[in-house]
């Protein structure tokens, strides 16, 4: 103690406080002076001896590791970093404010071991100033520390005004506010680029629109997957009739016509495609195509967004999607398909564009129908709704429509449409079959659809001149696996034949017209 304070001229109160927590005691036999490190779990695995008398005498003790030097362990993200023990006192109480936040370290000498392995249990370490003497050794120890230092940390050298901080202190006439004679900032970590974030609570919900409920959203992926040759194309086509002139399918909502982007690469526009959009009675002046006879398209093409927004585009139609992926896109390989099918989803988002993928199914026997569509499994999980088409097969001119993946609501009904004979494409209501069971080669049979068993439900409750309450109506409706979503389709598809009023409880009624 007396060395410390007296000679050093350290602060007896600094000194009682290393000493209690055991980081300073005196040896017995020669009364020395040991600093001791510690590890991380405060376990002693360091001791520095300093002599005290006339003989100038230190060293280390005999089985000292030198990775754990005389330390301290402080909060925030800065570590200061001395040859000697004393030297780290001597700093602390030139400069005692906050001390205990931040981190000190004695080296031992101007080894980097106790350093590397300091930083390495301290990873709130952002800031290391080199606070080694102000000599040529210490300089040039200053340099190769910085050098060992990894990317990442502030390293910054702080010049004693004398060789060593303890010289200051124990020099009388020594300017203390001036203790740091030069700041070097060797070493500053790169910027590093800040994440673009989003918060949800900033986020505006926003409900979905559907181009046809619930098959078909917009702003949104929609894959229709089946056999070639068993009628997505003409699915397609009277699709596109229906949204540029009005030639709706079963409980679509009556919409404004739109532009449509048809893009086909199996086909000839002029003796295939035209022909059947004309036979479909699609308005041909809303129907486009992206010409690519100089550059070949692909999903990940930036026309596709362009054409979009400068043709105010509601839907976009690639037929086959096999055949735009791009020659560098292994469909098989998840890594190179997901980020094609997010762009395309994305420009669906940003666009409010629905767009719709017909794909071929793949030859393999024995497995579900999802797993069957050509490439990677991530395909189907990119989509938000998945449609199957395909021939019944003791009926060839009837197709089956199945709605295999709705991530956005309820999965539609299962439709049957006719498709081949002399009265040409026509929907033939509800059908009761599975995709897999169709593939399987059953058959299925027709039923009514949920608009038809709802336009009965209405009949039978309103029969007699019955009047009905429309809550009461959706319930029984909802009893019989009728939303009433659909109930609204019905009553406004009826509403020629409903009268309403407000009965005795002053809730809305229905009631059949006389």
């Amino acid at each position: 103690m007396k060395y410390l304070t007296e000679k050093r001229e350290i602060e007896k109160t600094l000194v009682e406080d290393w000493i209690d927590r055991g980081d300073i005691y005196e040896e017995k036999k020669h009364h020395n002076v040991i600093f001791v490190g510690r590890d991380a779990d405060g376990i002693p695995r360091y001791a520095h001896c300093r002599g005290t008398g006339e003989i100038k005498y230190r060293g280390d003790v005999a089985g000292s590791d030198k990775s754990y030097g005389f330390s301290y362990r402080g909060t925030d993200n800065q570590l200061f970093v001395f040859e000697a023990a004393i030297d780290l006192l001597s700093f602390i109480q030139l400069f005692p404010k906050d001390w205990k936040k931040r981190s000190y370290l004695s080296l031992g000498g101007v080894s980097s071991v106790a350093l590397m392995t300091f930083l390495s249990e301290r990873p709130q370490i952002t800031s290391v100033f080199l606070c080694l003497d102000n000599d040529q050794a210490g300089n040039e120890a200053c340099e190769k520390l910085a050098e060992e230092i990894l990317e990442g940390y502030s390293v910054i050298r702080l010049k004693p005004s004398r060789k060593d901080w303890n010289e200051i202190l124990c020099d009388k006439n020594a300017d203390r506010k001036k203790a740091i004679a030069e700041t070097i900032t060797i070493k500053v970590p790169e910027t590093e680029e800040l994440v673009p974030m989003l918060c949800y609570e900033d986020i505006e919900q926003t409900n979905v629109d559907w181009l046809w409920f619930p098959y078909i959203p917009f702003g949104k992926l929609t894959i229709i997957q089946g056999n070639p040759g068993e009628g997505k194309t003409y699915f397609a086509m009277m699709l596109t009739a229906a949204c540029t002139n009005r030639k709706l399918f079963p409980n679509m909502e009556d919409i404004e016509p739109f532009n449509v982007i048809y893009q086909t690469a199996e086909d000839g526009m002029g003796d295939t495609i035209k022909p059947r959009l004309v036979e479909a009675g699609a308005d041909l002046s809303r129907v486009m195509v992206i010409d690519d006879s100089e550059e070949v398209l692909t999903l990940s093409d930036d026309r596709i967004e362009k054409a979009v927004r400068q043709n105010q585009v509601r839907l976009v139609i690639i037929d086959p999607v096999q055949a735009f992926i791009g020659a560098d896109v292994d469909m098989n390989r998840a890594n190179e398909v997901r980020p094609v099918f997010r762009k395309l989803g994305m420009i669906a988002e940003k666009t409010g564009c629905a767009i719709v993928l017909i794909g071929h199914l793949n030859k393999s026997s024995g497995t579900q129908s999802t797993y069957r569509g050509l490439g990677s499994i991530d395909i189907m999980a990119a989509v938000r709704s998945l449609i199957f088409i395909g021939k019944v097969r003791k009926d060839p001119t009837t197709r089956v429509l199945i709605h295999e993946k709705s991530s956005l609501a309820p999965p539609g009904e299962t439709m049957a449409f006719k498709l081949g004979d002399e009265e040409g494409f026509r929907w033939v209501g509800a059908y009761e079959i599975s995709a897999d069971e169709l593939l399987d080669g059953k058959e299925g049979k027709a039923t009514e659809t949920k608009l038809e068993r709802g336009r009965k439900l209405i009949r039978e409750l309103l029969a007699d001149k019955k009047e009905i309450s429309i809550r009461e109506l959706d319930e029984k409706a909802k009893e019989q696996g009728i939303s009433g979503r659909t109930m609204r389709d019905v009553r406004s598809r009826m509403k020629n034949e409903l009268e309403y009023q407000v009965n005795e409880k002053q809730e809305n009624s229905i009631r059949l017209k006389e």
